[in-house]
């Protein structure tokens, strides 16, 4: 519960800060296990090699970091998370996870401003979680500095 609500902190602290970048420097940082688990495509890799199945919501994070023009990067652990907000061209970051690694990627991230979207666990911990697209176009609209020039949200 405290964990739900120091994300939540985050967040607010975020965007009282009015964290405004370009689409260059806002990373999309998604977790692997929303990838539909009998999925042969290696989207840690690379998120184009997404077949946009349906199956899972890989395909409309694509879409939309494609309709911004962002970085996405789907990340295989918290390391390899962790190195990609470190990148110095990241200076913002959308990230999907549970509580949990949000958390702890937040506090090893810090100064860097992250927006956290919590992903949902239809089946369980760690394999096919799901993440409502409107809440992560919202985040991502919240940290570009013109989001307009992209055209309307609903992915």
């Amino acid at each position: 519960m405290i964990v739900k609500w120091l994300v939540k902190c985050n967040n607010a602290l975020t965007r009282r800060r009015h964290v405004r970048v370009s689409a260059d420097n806002l990373l999309l940082l998604l977790p692997h296990c929303m990838q539909w688990n009998g999925c042969t495509a290696n989207v840690k890799e690379d998120i184009q090699e997404c077949r946009r199945c349906g199956r899972c919501r890989i395909g409309v994070m694509r879409d939309l970091a494609e309709k911004y023009h962002l970085r996405c990067v789907v990340a295989s652990g918290g390391r390899r998370a962790i190195a990609e907000v470190r990148q110095p061209e990241t200076r913002a970051v959308v990230a999907v996870a549970c509580e949990k690694e949000l958390l702890a990627g937040i506090l090893a991230t810090v100064p860097k401003p992250v927006l956290a979207v919590c992903n949902t666990r239809p089946c369980g911990d760690c394999h096919n979680t799901c993440v409502e697209p409107g809440q992560v176009e919202e985040a991502i609209r919240a940290l570009l500095e013109n989001p307009d020039q992209y055209g309307t949200s609903g992915a």
